[in-house]
């Protein structure tokens, strides 16, 4: 039996948010319950006014519950001490243009209490670990956008939290900014983080998360791995080389023969943003500065064959 304590335990949270003197109120979170388990990258997906920025909220302390209960790693979220092990990155950041990045997380790690003994090293850690060391004297206002990304990211992690709370942290950035915060994601995971993302790039949360779950208008709609919603557990795949049509014919007979069913042969092809990525300069660079106590993230590899079948499991 697992008696470990999630990361995040969320129990018929009810949020409402009064629109109208007259007292009418606006549900943003409606008998919500979630458990994020330590260790794991969990996607918080839905539409614009769904309540996922509402949740995030309750989760950091910053609003209360009208209904329910939110405990991080076992504290209640209003009590200050549940943020103690929590960094964060919000939506759209806003940085003092005129400081450092290396100034601006040293200002974080002093507000985070980061002991005063291990303050420079802490900081010069966690600017390297996200790639940013070249830049880290350079004004922030000079920064990309995806750069500001990545300092909002080393200011989340430089007192070392357990849990990172990311929303929507590749909105606006290009597709190498992307790819590099989602390999920081990934070295967050290796490291035992847990991380909470929420993000509208779909493709971005397939590539990252163990587990999401999917809010409307407040009310969770389903929850799972990817593997369990995703799925397709009564088909297969299978990548071969190219096949004569005779052959392909022979296969599909074959498999008739015994039970199955050759649903579709189709040209396999490689995803744009790999694309993209491989006819970029700068997204060579990726994992070229794997930083402090990190892991380099293998590149992933496009398929030589050039066919695939599908074909359904074998009937009862």
């Amino acid at each position: 039996m697992n008696t470990s304590i999630p990361a995040i335990s969320i129990k018929g949270l009810t949020k409402d948010f009064a629109v109208t003197l007259r007292g009418v109120k606006l549900r943003a979170v409606d008998d919500l319950s979630l458990q994020v388990e330590e260790g794991q990258v969990f996607g918080l997906l839905g539409p614009n006014g769904s309540g996922k920025s509402t949740t995030i909220k309750i989760i950091l302390g910053l609003l209360g519950a009208t209904v329910g209960e939110v405990k991080v790693f076992g504290v209640p979220s209003h009590q200050v001490e549940s943020r103690r092990n929590v960094g964060y990155l919000p939506e759209a950041p806003y940085f003092y243009r005129y400081l450092s990045g290396y100034e601006l997380v040293r200002f974080y790690a002093r507000v985070c209490g980061v002991p005063k003994a291990q303050l420079k090293a802490r900081v010069n850690d966690v600017v390297d670990w996200v790639g940013l060391s070249q830049a880290a004297n350079r004004r922030v206002g000079t920064y990309s956008k995806g750069m500001l990304q990545r300092i909002g990211l080393a200011q989340a992690l430089v007192h070392d939290p357990k849990l990172i709370v990311l929303d929507e942290p590749t909105a606006g950035v290009d597709p190498v900014g992307s790819a590099e915060m989602c390999e920081l994601i990934l070295k967050l995971k290796r490291q035992g983080k847990t991380v909470l993302i929420t993000s509208h790039l779909l493709a971005q949360i397939e590539d990252v998360c163990d587990r999401v779950a999917i809010l409307d208008h407040g009310k969770l709609m389903v929850e799972g791995s990817l593997l369990e919603l995703v799925g397709q557990r009564d088909r297969q795949a299978l990548i071969v080389d190219p096949l004569p049509a005779t052959e392909i014919e022979a296969l599909r007979e074959w498999l008739t023969s015994r039970g199955h069913v050759l649903n579709a042969i189709e040209q396999p092809r490689a995803r744009l943003d790999q694309l993209f990525l491989s006819k970029i300069s700068r997204a060579g660079q990726l994992g070229g500065n794997p930083g402090v106590g990190s892991n380099v993230v293998p590149s992933s590899s496009v398929p030589k064959s050039s066919a695939s079948a599908s074909s359904s499991a074998p009937k009862a």
